[in-house]
């Protein structure tokens, strides 16, 4: 077998400048075309622009590209000048490398898109090939599509109708045949002489404009839209138009239409490639490839980015292009959101935002293929490319079932470069991605929207764990930074009318916070708006931005050794908050109570779901930091007012060490059921009491507070001890049913004596008994038990006199002490009294410690019991005062 016959051949050598690549896609196009080859044109471009950047970007040498056409089809060649630079062999059986890897990712797609390749090499050069074969085409065909089986042909109507009209150059129907009076019920009279616009429900969204009357300007397009029938309904076409021109060179445009869902009747097949039966490298077949496949090169990128990334750096390929960029539509549809691009400042168009219906071309014509010529001329028609030196450009909608998804574009920085030729190619290329796109879009949406509901779930869980307010400001930043945001402020409001005040900045790099405070601290606060959503906020940005000014302004006139450093941070700052500021009020029970603002650093926006991620824990946080406010309030009050039960600092007993512990059982609680007092009566007589009120809580503490005050008062009129326990006893049971409750009280009176002893008149009305502990360890009850208070009317009370010598001990305790237990187990009177008889020699001070720590050892649980302790003792004669 012969070699191939070569019939054209075609060369250029291009410089190892980046500029380089697009000036050979150029080449290789314009020498395929001039030889007739469209329908191969665009992987030729693919593959060389790929082939050509490994030459002059990586290998950094000059590259030579040569095209030959043959009778079996094209061979273009790429040679540079580096033969050392081996090309890496992609090993079919490892996992695909990553897009961003420097070599190897041409071959992967000369494997997918070329009929065969190579690489040879030589002492001067290396020069990488490949071949694709032309398509068959039947005799009288543009393009033949494969056989298929009758189960799998396109469903239309029995009787398949064409609509076909004709529209003059200024829009008005000049034709109309009987399938378009069928289809839409309007006879030929109806509707020649009437513009179509008339009929057109374009696009599908109501109240946007026709713009069919743009789209029949265009000299070839095809898609679908709606036309009203006669009884006003719409009716989904699939149209085909061809613009031309009579013999008097007067423009028109024909019309083809069929029901959308027979688009196939006229829906241009889409190119691919043919099989090869003589096998490639390998001598395998290979078999037809997805159009998908075609234009974004296999293995597809499986995350939306590199989707996107790749269609960006394709389109830009396949129109020899200088940037290129793709747009998707918001869930309302109302604006396109950049989400990549190529030759463009990605970090400053990243989730950039464009109105769709808004600007001179009503952003070109987002719903339509759109060229402009040049942009000089029209500024402001993309907002997207002002300022990037762009002149040229063409966008096509990306459509899923005629909605608009998003928008496609590729611009230059020639002028006049597009016209409505490429705008068609750019559209068939945009129609292969949509579907997966849309896919890959919300593919992610569900991701994203699975972890939003993970971090609003944690979230909360966090918020709801603390009732301090300064640990839930802090968490309400620490939560945003740096997963929604750059920075994070909170402002609190005290109350209604009250200024913001600020609480609390974090910045997710700690070195910025002093500075980020400073700076807010100069900016007025932002106003407590209660409107729901988040808002721009552009004070901090405009005084960052105005500080770096100033400060640049002194370095420049007080020189570079003064102001050096704090230029170096007034940039730095500026950098840090110079993107968007966005402020969300926190409301809670219908009342603003604070604002959480996030930024960005220089050039960045937030995107609307971080935006509805950040409303939703607004609202969470608004409300546990409500919550930590209410709690700290009341616990402040609730401390007040026990600490209003407590005695006032115990008075000095001449002669009379005395010492007390108390402890009230629950988190938060001062004051429980127990209680204790001691208090001067009069002159040398001091009066003494340890209770304890039914049950714990606030309810026992306000009993406690009555039982004290009483006491005080009663014993201060003179009244005896049995007197004053049978008046208290009357004030409880007066408190009714639902308030009264029953107390065991120990109440007695104090005489210190003159000779170095003390003696006392006690009642023990239902209390544990008083223990007296005496110098040679003996321990005996001090007392006889009574009837305890708040239970009968009539009680016959009296007391019983108590001598202290020297070295005695008097140890009175509420039942907390000795009801302690573990499991079965309970410290009981006789416990308490082995305690106490360890305490031999001890002052007051250390026979109280001795009881509570013995009390604490016993059991490894917290008491659930209040707890009182009562220690007197009078010192022995070496350690005695003297008594006045």
């Amino acid at each position: 077998m012969g070699r191939p016959l070569i019939t054209a051949r075609a060369t250029a050598t291009f410089r190892p400048v980046g500029r380089s690549v697009a000036s050979a896609r150029g080449f290789v196009r314009d020498t395929l075309q001039g030889w007739g080859l469209g329908d191969i044109v665009d992987d030729a471009v693919v593959l060389t622009s790929e082939l050509v950047t490994n030459a002059v970007v990586h290998a950094g040498t000059s590259a030579e590209v040569l095209c030959l056409r043959g009778t079996e089809g094209v061979r273009v060649e790429v040679v540079d000048r580096y033969p050392e630079r081996e090309l890496p062999v992609h090993d079919i059986s490892a996992p695909p490398g990553g897009l961003d890897r420097e070599g190897g990712r041409g071959l992967m797609l000369c494997s997918a898109l070329a009929s065969r390749w190579g690489v040879d090499y030589t002492a001067a050069d290396k020069r990488v090939w490949f071949h694709l074969d032309l398509p068959e085409r039947v005799v009288g065909t543009r393009t033949a599509g494969p056989a298929l089986p009758d189960t799998a042909l396109p469903v239309s109507n029995t009787r398949v109708r064409v609509a076909v009209l004709q529209v003059d150059a200024s829009g008005t129907v000049s034709a109309w045949n009987p399938d378009a009076e069928e289809l839409f019920g309007y006879s030929a009279e109806d509707v020649l002489g009437k513009p179509l616009s008339d009929l057109a429900a374009w696009p599908h969204t109501p109240g946007t404009g026709t713009g069919l009357t743009d789209a029949l300007r265009l000299s070839r397009w095809e898609g679908s839209y709606g036309l009203r029938d006669h009884e006003g309904r719409t009716v989904p076409v699939y149209a085909s138009h061809l613009r031309v021109r009579d013999s008097a060179g007067e423009p028109s445009t024909v019309c083809l239409l069929v029901p959308d869902h027979e688009r196939a009747v006229l829906q241009t097949p889409q190119r691919v490639p043919s099989t090869d039966p003589g096998g490639g490298q390998d001598g395998q077949e290979h078999p037809a490839q997805d159009p998908f496949e075609v234009f974004i090169g296999s293995p597809a990128p499986d995350d939306l980015d590199g989707l996107l990334q790749r269609t960006v750096e394709r389109a830009r390929d396949m129109l020899d292009g200088d940037a290129a960029y793709v747009l998707l539509a918001t869930d309302d549809e109302t604006e396109l959101e950049v989400r990549a691009s190529t030759g463009l400042p990605s970090a400053r168009q990243r989730f950039a935002r464009v109105p769709v219906e808004a600007g001179s071309g009503r952003y070109g014509s987002a719903r339509m293929p759109s060229v402009h010529e040049d942009l000089t001329i029209a500024p402001g028609a993309v907002p997207l490319l002002a300022g990037t030196g762009m002149r040229s450009v063409v966008t096509v909608p990306l459509k899923v079932e005629g909605r608009l998804t998003g928008s496609l574009g590729v611009a230059t920085e020639e002028p006049g470069r597009y016209t409505n030729e490429e705008a068609l190619r750019l559209q068939f290329a945009a129609d292969r991605i949509a579907l997966a796109v849309e896919r890959a879009r919300l593919t992610e949406l569900e991701r994203l929207r699975r972890g939003s509901l993970s971090f609003l779930v944690e979230a909360s869980d966090l918020l709801a764990g603390t009732l301090d307010r300064n640990q839930t400001l802090a968490l309400m930043a620490q939560m945003t930074v740096p997963t929604l945001a750059s920075w994070c402020a909170v402002y609190t409001v005290a109350d209604q009318g009250s200024e913001p005040a600020l609480s609390y900045v974090l910045h997710e790099d700690e070195d910025r916070i002093d500075s980020l405070k400073a700076l807010l601290a100069k900016v007025e606060a932002p106003d407590p708006v209660p409107a729901p959503g988040a808002r721009v906020w552009n004070a901090p940005t405009e005084e960052a931005h105005s500080a770096a000014l100033r400060t640049s302004l002194r370095h420049v006139t007080l020189g570079e050794d003064e102001h050096r450093l704090s230029s170096t941070s007034g940039l730095a700052t500026a950098a840090a908050v110079g993107g968007e500021t966005v402020v969300l009020p926190l409301v809670a029970r219908n009342r603003v109570i604070g604002l959480l603002v996030l930024g960005k650093p220089t050039d960045e926006r937030f995107r609307q779901e971080i935006l509805e991620l950040a409303e939703d824990l607004s609202r969470r946080a608004a409300l546990a930091l409500d919550n930590a406010r209410l709690y700290s309030e009341r616990t402040a009050i609730s401390q007040s007012l026990q600490r209003s039960l407590l005695p006032p600092k115990l008075p000095t007993v001449p002669g009379v060490e005395v010492e007390v512990i108390y402890r009230a059982a629950g988190e938060g609680n001062e004051v429980g059921g127990d209680f204790y007092d001691l208090f001067e009566i009069r002159e040398g007589v001091y009066g003494f009491a340890i209770g304890d009120v039914c049950g714990t809580g606030p309810e026992a503490a306000a009993v406690t507070g009555l039982a004290r005050h009483a006491l005080r008062l009663l014993a201060r009129e003179g009244f005896s001890g049995p007197a004053v326990l049978e008046r208290l006893n009357a004030a409880i049971l007066d408190e009714g049913e639902e308030r009264s409750r029953f107390l065991t009280l120990l109440y007695g009176e104090l005489w210190p004596q003159q000779d170095g002893g003390a003696e006392l008149k006690v009642v023990c009305a239902g209390h544990p008994l008083p223990l007296r502990l005496r110098p040679d360890g003996v321990v005996a009850p001090a007392a006889e038990p009574q009837p305890l208070l708040g239970v009968m009317d009539d009680l016959e009370l009296y007391e019983q006199r108590v001598v202290l010598a020297p070295g005695d001990v008097l140890l009175c305790v509420t039942d907390g002490v000795t009801e302690r237990r573990e499991g079965t187990r309970m410290l009981g009177d006789e416990g308490l009294a082995t305690a106490l008889c360890n305490s031999t020699g001890l002052n007051a001070g250390a026979v109280a410690a001795r009881i509570m720590r013995t009390v604490e050892r016993f059991a490894s649980d917290a008491p659930s019991d209040d707890m009182a302790i009562l220690a007197m003792r009078v010192p022995s004669d070496s350690a005695r005062p003297a008594v006045d």
